[in-house]
């Protein structure tokens, strides 16, 4: 039985779509469309780096809405099917839904999706619905003001969060899910309440195992909570069964309520890390190309773009990209303490 799924799942993958050293399919791309976000989240943004005079990347700079369309039409020919749109925060970029409309329209993707805090939602589901999107994840932490203020670098806000994740649902980005980052000692006394909050709502959380991405976050190993030890604590509220995953790289590990109530996830990156089904590309708001959420380096994309390369070597160059990834970092993750580490790129630069 466990082999017959393992095909159906290898099988969904694009015939044509480039392979890397590992066997692993190209799939899914996430495009970071601003550098820019609204909050400073201590895990991402910390507001004692990302201050006032901090230079983020000038309008010039980042792709254009023309550029990135071009791109994804590429990445597409090489096996992408799933395209979502990232931060920072996506809606803070002007004119979001005209991209939308644009990717929406490309042959062989079949999923657009966006990842945001929420904020600036409520005023823009709808339209973005209209232009063609089709899901979108909110970042919610904690249903506690006070510990949202904290996790936020200082904002309020979570009432807006809250609004905009019923203004997507009333615009049928379905399914909406909230990812939760759940930290030791910081909100996982809230996983409870935050499961309890949305199920029978249509609303699927996932809740995310703190990593060490980017530089900046003073990650330790005593910070995590495994998953595990979240799913028994919900479970002792509601018996969960699990639910198989219905296409290879998928990274949540999905549970239902047994009494009907909706589905939970989650992504266990350090405690079982999902490198070996890894099928995500990753490309900067100024049109760099990372294989990896904690790659150190990436390939230039934006000045052969912007030198007129054509169409075909664009997809040679995806390509080789791919054909060389090694990538397996959470595999990998535990160095020895006087290991020299090498500098990661931050998470707000190629979304999460």
């Amino acid at each position: 039985m466990e082999s017959e799924i393992e095909g159906k799942l290898i099988a969904i993958a694009a015939p044509r779509a480039a392979t890397d050293t590992r066997g692993r399919p190209l799939g899914d791309l996430r495009i970071s469309v601003m550098d820019r976000c609204n909050f400073r989240c201590p895990y991402c943004m910390p507001r004692d780096t990302f201050g006032e005079d901090y230079r983020f990347l000038a309008g010039s700079e980042r792709l254009s809405f023309d550029e990135i369309a071009k791109l994804s039409r590429q990445f597409a020919a090489e096996g992408v099917r799933k395209i979502r749109l990232t931060g920072g925060e996506p809606l803070l970029r002007s004119g979001l839904a005209d991209l939308i409309a644009e990717l929406s329209e490309i042959e062989g993707v079949d999923d657009l999706a966006l990842t945001t805090n929420g904020v600036l939602l409520a005023q823009q589901a709808a339209l973005l619905a209209s232009h063609g999107l089709a899901r979108v994840t909110v970042s919610l932490d904690t249903l506690n003001p006070a510990t949202f203020r904290r996790l936020s670098g200082g904002y309020d806000g979570l009432g807006r969060v809250l609004d905009g994740i019923q203004a997507a649902l009333e615009a049928g980005l379905a399914p909406v899910k909230v990812n939760a980052v759940i930290q030791r000692g910081i909100n996982d006394g809230q996983v409870v309440e935050l499961a309890r909050h949305f199920r029978g709502t249509g609303v699927i959380v996932r809740f995310i195992e703190y990593m060490d991405v980017g530089n900046r976050n003073d990650w330790k190993p005593e910070l995590v909570l495994p998953s595990h030890e979240l799913r028994d604590a919900i479970a002792a509220h509601w018996p969960l069964k699990p639910i198989a995953a219905t296409q290879r790289g998928e990274v949540a590990l999905r549970y239902a309520y047994e009494d009907g109530a909706g589905e939970i996830g989650f992504i266990s990156s350090v405690s079982e890390p999902f490198c070996g089904d890894c099928t995500r590309a990753r490309l900067s708001s100024d049109g760099i190309f990372y294989t990896c959420l904690f790659a150190t380096q990436g390939t230039d994309f934006r000045a052969p773009l912007r030198t007129g390369v054509s169409d075909e070597e664009l997809r040679r160059m995806i390509r080789a990209v791919w054909h060389r990834r090694e990538d397996r970092y959470s595999e990998l993750r535990r160095l020895p303490a006087d290991a020299v580490r090498p500098r990661k790129i931050e998470m707000y630069y190629i979304g999460g």
